[in-house]
């Protein structure tokens, strides 16, 4: 197991290579100019040169790109156009905040979707399951902004329950986490019902069942545990997804996490900090699918790696 991590972990600089190249190509030949930005209305063409210097934005293409794969490698993303601060340090203190919500998005899915979706496949064709279904495809029709627009105006501009904004408690991550984890877990539940209802069609359940084993063992001991398998590839998926997602909550709720940084660096061309930070979520995407691997072996131990 451990030799199959390390080698999708090295399989996984590949890919980060082939998105720096994307992000950096998008970038580079997008509208726009930092260096105007820092230079002022007012610069002088002499200035305005010497600031592009500065910043080896005068280099060709080719080599502002392998000067930035090399920085990457050695650990460095570089330094902040607009701001001069190192673009690691900036992530370090927003990325805290963003895998808070992300965590708690993820949290409420599964604690939501693994129970509804177990409900609603034991209970087939019944009412429950039918309620389940239609809180499903409720949650899948809704827009996850627009939720977290609901939430916030809700539970914090009426009730103010919550703060509108960020204020650097817990409290400010409770919002955005539902509106997150309602919406992934209408699409999960959906998942698991599909998942458990074929399940319990195997012999082996049955077998359990002519046993006289309690029903709760067997749907949660026998069944669940093998329906989980698919499942966990799904919660790989999402987790990296969740802590994607959270940019737009991020800007409607007002918090200083990666993806409001995001948005802002890339409204002020300050390429450095989006490419810093397009990094930082792949990786995180790439290592939560790693993850979800491993944990195969967890539920089911039969699964081995070679």
């Amino acid at each position: 197991m451990l030799k199959y991590a390390v080698k999708r972990i090295v399989l996984m600089i590949p890919v980060i290579v082939i998105m720096t190249m994307f992000v950096f190509l998008i970038f580079y030949f997008a509208p726009g100019d930092p260096v105007s930005r820092i230079a002022g209305p007012n610069a002088t063409p002499e200035v305005y040169e010497s600031i592009k210097r500065k910043y080896g934005l005068d280099q060709p293409f080719i080599v502002q790109y392998l000067r930035f794969v090399k920085s990457v490698i050695e650990g460095d993303l570089g330094v902040s156009i607009l701001q001069g601060r190192p673009v690691i340090e900036m992530i370090k203190e927003r990325l805290p905040v963003t895998l808070q919500i992300g965590l708690m998005g993820f949290l409420i899915t599964f604690v939501i979707a693994i129970p509804a979706g177990v409900i609603a496949a034991v209970k087939k064709n019944t009412v429950v399951d039918y309620l389940c279904m239609l809180g499903s495809l409720l949650g899948m029709a809704i827009p996850t902004f627009w939720l977290g627009m609901l939430l916030l105006y809700v539970f914090a501009y009426k009730l103010r329950w919550f703060p509108i904004s960020g204020d650097g408690t817990i409290k400010q991550i409770i919002l955005p986490g539902f509106a997150i984890g309602l919406t992934n877990a209408a699409i999960t539940a959906r998942m698991v019902r599909s998942s458990m209802l074929e399940v319990l069609k195997q012999d082996y359940v049955r077998t359990a069942r002519s046993k006289g084993l309690k029903e709760k063992t067997v749907i949660y001991s026998h069944a669940l545990r093998n329906a989980l398998i698919p499942i966990i590839t799904l919660m790989g998926l999402k987790l990296g997804w969740i802590i994607g997602g959270s940019v737009a909550l991020e800007i409607i709720f007002s918090i200083p996490g990666i993806g409001r940084l995001m948005v802002d660096s890339i409204l002020a061309r300050d390429y450095p900090v989006v490419q810093g930070s397009m990094i930082v979520l792949t990786s995180s995407i790439i290592l939560a699918n790693i993850l979800a691997d491993i944990l195969y072996t967890v539920v089911d131990p039969r699964i081995r790696y070679n």
